[in-house]
């Protein structure tokens, strides 16, 4: 999950400032460390209330009926998060009448849907993970607007900066129907505890808190590097508490070159935790042979001997936690990313619903998922966040992720969208190539800051065009 050019789609999201930034990890820090410990396994399929209250209301969203037609909705989606998501389809066939059909894409999605629209079989709607590949899809004539009740929903129940990075050309093409807050580190309490190791606030203490658990016999990191994104998501929180949110801008839209002496100082950065092989579970060959999956779950079994202390990735990581017998809160609990500037980072990301056939059933699906009550759906099996503000936060399966989704909400427009899902994606979201490439590369071989500053920046021109 990343985003799109924001800006590059015209849209105008208002951007955070140092001022609010600060605010929101404030108050996200202290919500997350107010967390307890009575909490249900977040990555649960138990779809039961735990208390009154839990439950979305009866119908807040009204839909045509549309016995006898069929819809195709592809996404990226696998294992649990899919399996959640069929739950939300299927209440929306229920209350429809209408027949859905989940069809499983790969990365990236866009070439998945060309090559489905040159064989004449597009899916009706598509959950795309990055605003790039929402203009890309608008580029080449493939999105269709939403109509007046879905764009009508998402008013009611969206902040202005959530509609506007589904729009190109000021006008609505996605609903953001899935979020992620990419600023957190999961790790170990056991680990921690056995270490005598406390929750860090800034970079150095990070490092600090890493020394502590390795010199109690357990690898401080996972790195999920077998999947480059994971690793651009890394750098974009250093560089946004780093270099500050006006040079984020910047460099998402390659305004500023990536051969930039804020990118060097990011890059030597990360190669603090990088570099040190014994940081890193299974070294840089073991990180890049590590998927996102594994990367999580690894940190949660094996006792009080894991492989490794801590995780960093989104609240999205509260799925794969659920594979494991850890209950977050308890055993598997989390803290802010660390501030490296000034401030600490607020990335943000999320999966939007755009229609690639236009129909009646297609427009009511997207109305559908930009309605509370589907979103309420998947909130209460956990592993997922809304920005839809109008969902109660009460159905989140525990604290710690209705602390996340209070603070997301809380936040408004005041946030930053994910720099690689702004970039084209032949750069910023494609396997085995520009940034996540390079990425992997510096993984790899950290020591090399010029010579990946350099890749990224031939490969940056070559995908925005010069």
């Amino acid at each position: 999950m990343r985003t799109s050019s924001t800006i590059r789609t015209g849209s105008t999201v208002k951007r955070t400032t140092r001022v609010a930034a600060t605010l929101a990890v404030a108050a996200l820090a202290l919500s997350l460390t107010a967390c307890g410990g009575d909490d249900d396994n977040g990555g649960g399929g138990d779809s039961g209330d735990k208390d009154g209250g839990t439950k979305a209301p009866a119908s807040s969203v009204t839909l045509p009926k549309l016995d006898g037609e069929s819809l195709e909705v592809a996404a990226v989606w696998t294992g649990t998060e899919q399996k959640n998501f069929k739950q939300v389809l299927t209440e929306f066939e229920k209350r429809t009448g209408a027949k859905v059909t989940f069809v499983p894409a790969q990365d990236p999605i866009i070439n998945f849907l060309g090559s489905k629209i040159a064989g004449g079989a597009p899916p009706d709607v598509a959950m795309l993970p990055q605003p790039g590949a929402i203009k890309q899809a608008v580029d080449k004539g493939w999105a269709k607007p939403l109509g007046a009740e879905a764009t009508k929903e998402l008013g009611e129940n969206y902040s202005p900066g959530w509609q506007d990075i589904g729009k190109v050309g000021g006008k609505q093409y996605g609903v953001y129907y899935k979020a992620a807050n990419k600023s957190l580190i999961w790790y170990n309490a056991q680990v921690f505890e056995n270490a005598g190791a406390a929750e860090p606030k800034t970079w150095d203490e990070l490092l600090n808190t890493a020394q502590m658990v390795y010199d109690s016999g357990v690898t401080p990191f996972s790195v999920g590097g077998a999947d480059g994104w994971t690793l651009t998501d890394w750098f974009e929180n250093v560089y946004l508490s780093q270099a500050g949110p006006e040079k984020y801008d910047q460099l998402a839209r390659h305004e500023i070159k990536w051969t930039d002496p804020s990118v060097k100082e990011a890059l030597t950065t990360l190669a603090e935790i990088w570099g040190k092989k014994d940081f890193v579970a299974g070294g840089a060959s073991g990180a890049l042979q590590t998927e996102f999956p594994a990367s999580v779950t690894q940190t949660f079994t094996g006792g009080d001997q894991p492989k490794a202390g801590m995780v960093y990735e989104g609240d999205f990581a509260q799925v794969n936690i659920g594979e494991t017998k850890a209950e977050i809160g308890t055993d598997a609990k989390v803290f802010p990313f660390p501030a490296v500037g000034d401030t600490a980072p607020v990335v943000s990301g999320g999966d939007a619903a755009v229609i690639l056939k236009d129909s009646k059933a297609a427009q009511a699906l997207a109305t559908w998922l930009a309605s509370p009550d589907a979103a309420a759906i998947q909130a209460k099996l956990g592993g997922f966040l809304s920005p839809n503000k109008s969902i109660d936060s009460s159905v989140y399966p525990n604290e710690v992720q209705k602390k996340i989704a209070d603070a997301l909400i809380a936040a408004g427009d005041d946030f930053r969208f994910d720099m690689s899902d702004q970039a084209p994606q032949a750069f910023g979201g494609t396997p085995g190539k520009g940034e996540w490439k390079t990425l992997q590369d510096f993984l790899k071989n950290p020591k090399d800051v010029a010579g990946a500053q350099a890749k990224l920046e031939a490969d940056a021109a070559a995908a925005y065009g010069g």
